[in-house]
């Protein structure tokens, strides 16, 4: 499974979705799109919006979420420890 996930510096959704992945051991790239034209440009591409946290998840988008539902996305794919 291939995680992007797509978060802007101070925002406190894209904390929890981070701190969830820490806990978790979760694997993931991460593109923090305030400071990198490409990546703020590619999170608009991929789902239409500009908020944050937004996930690519095997090319599936998880839009403008935060870490409850993140959670409960990745139990329902069967992603050990959730």
């Amino acid at each position: 499974m291939k995680i992007i996930l797509y978060t802007k510096a101070g925002c406190p959704w894209c904390k929890g979705v981070l701190d969830l992945f820490a806990e978790k051991g979760v694997v993931y790239e991460e593109r923090e799109v305030r400071s990198n034209k490409v990546y703020f440009d590619e999170l608009v591409a991929k789902s239409g919006q500009t908020k944050t946290p937004t996930l690519d998840i095997d090319g599936e988008i998880i839009a403008d979420s935060d870490r409850e539902a993140v959670a409960v996305y990745l139990k329902g794919k069967g992603v050990a420890g959730f």
